[in-house]
């Protein structure tokens, strides 16, 4: 990767393109938005609807396999026609259509549909996002412009459960109201979407080259699909974030306190997003995801081998960085490796990759962790992000795409 030579300035004014900047400050009222909701939640299903645990995981487990298949037809389908902005704004005024009316919902059921649509929205959106970042944005400058766009998104996850609190206390703990507000924040990110985001025009594609949903595996580069196949061998071990609060209560760490160290995370993640993506920008982003993966091995092993409460704090505060290294750097790492033509449908199989490892994962895990103890099942998933970073550090670097 070539460093930048220009002033700091310019670098930001060049790497945050219009698009980027728009798209960050999208991310963060959508996500305030969403954080109003999703905490509360599991909540609002047990205590005013009166559904179980099992409720629960038929709601998650269908509405994020939604996201992750509709992922990979939005990124052909924006590849296809040449146009991105339109399957943004359609995801975005979906969900934040469909989220609030979770506040009038009569049964779990009507929150599962509910839950459906929202999660169409994100998996129409998604793709062809990332794809327009990767358009609107300098190849060496591409980790610096993804690390902002989840620091954004953490700074939103960070603001959007803070004013649920605020308007809980202000409310006498109306969970539905609250649910009903949070259409002002997404409101104002559909308006933002609307006026300030613009379509990126690309060339078209040589003569020849065919749009078939089918065929786009076949047509990425070798390195790519392998780079993938590692990303399902991370993730095979990176189960839900669930299980660390799990460990942390049983640690001895408050119920009351669990709040608190989840918005401590999204702090570190947020702090580490920018610097972490620049990094990649400078020394490469195979070296800093692999710098990454290690760090998450070291946080597992220490959760397996924690004996005591502020154990815990140390790890959340190490775990985000974690985030920081790899989040926005595995994205930047789609856009290296895709041909431009391509880059909805890479962006797709990245995202329906990652889809398709997150339930095995936390199946495994869950198995383990019962069956053998929480030090095996925490082992399992550093073992597992060693041999992935491994394997990375040998993927042969990417080579440019020839222009189209």
């Amino acid at each position: 990767m070539s460093q930048p030579s220009e002033p700091s300035a310019s670098f930001w004014r060049r790497g945050l393109s219009r698009n980027v900047v728009i798209l960050g400050f999208v991310s963060l009222l959508n996500d305030a938005a969403s954080e109003m909701i999703y905490p509360l939640l599991p909540v609002f299903l047990t205590s005013v609807l009166g559904a179980g645990p099992a409720a629960l995981g038929i709601i998650e487990g269908i509405a994020e396999s939604t996201a992750s298949f509709l992922k990979l037809y939005s990124g052909y389908l924006s590849d296809r026609f040449r146009r991105r902005k339109a399957w943004v704004v359609i995801g975005y005024t979906l969900s934040n259509i469909i989220r609030p009316l979770i506040a009038v919902a009569g049964s779990w059921f009507q929150v599962l549909t509910l839950r459906f649509a929202d999660r169409v929205g994100k998996g129409l959106r998604t793709s062809p996002r990332d794809a327009l970042i990767a358009d609107s944005t300098p190849e060496e400058m591409r980790g610096a412009a993804y690390g902002f766009h989840r620091a954004m998104d953490h700074a939103g996850a960070i603001v959007g459960p803070l004013l649920a609190t605020g308007l809980l206390l202000l409310l006498h703990d109306s969970i539905p109201t609250v649910f009903l507000l949070s259409v002002i924040p997404g409101t104002l990110a559909v308006v933002l979407l609307l006026v300030g985001l613009r379509e990126k025009e690309r060339e078209a594609p040589k003569p020849g080259v065919r749009f078939q949903f089918g065929t786009a595996w076949d047509e990425m580069p070798g390195s790519f699909r392998k780079y993938l196949l590692i990303l399902l061998l991370f993730t095979l071990g990176n189960s839900t974030d669930a299980f660390l609060l799990v460990r942390a209560q049983s640690l001895g760490v408050p119920v009351a306190l669990l709040p608190t160290i989840w918005v401590a995370l999204h702090v570190v993640k947020m702090l580490f997003s920018v610097p972490g993506g620049m990094l990649s920008d400078r020394v490469g982003r195979k070296s800093v995801i692999v710098a990454g993966w290690i760090i998450y091995a070291a946080v597992y092993a220490g959760f397996g081998a924690a004996s005591q409460a502020w154990h815990v704090w140390v790890l959340f505060a190490v775990y985000g960085v974690y985030f920081g290294l790899t989040e926005g750097v595995e994205k930047a790492l789609v856009a290296d490796f895709a041909p431009a033509h391509l880059r909805g449908s890479a962006f797709g199989l990245y995202h329906l990759t990652m889809g398709i490892g997150a339930l095995p994962a936390s199946l495994l895990f869950g198995f383990i962790w019962q069956s053998f103890g929480p030090a095996m099942a925490f082992g399992m998933g550093a073992a597992l992000a060693l041999f992935a970073g491994l394997l990375l550090a040998f993927l042969p670097a990417v080579r440019k795409a020839p222009a189209t």
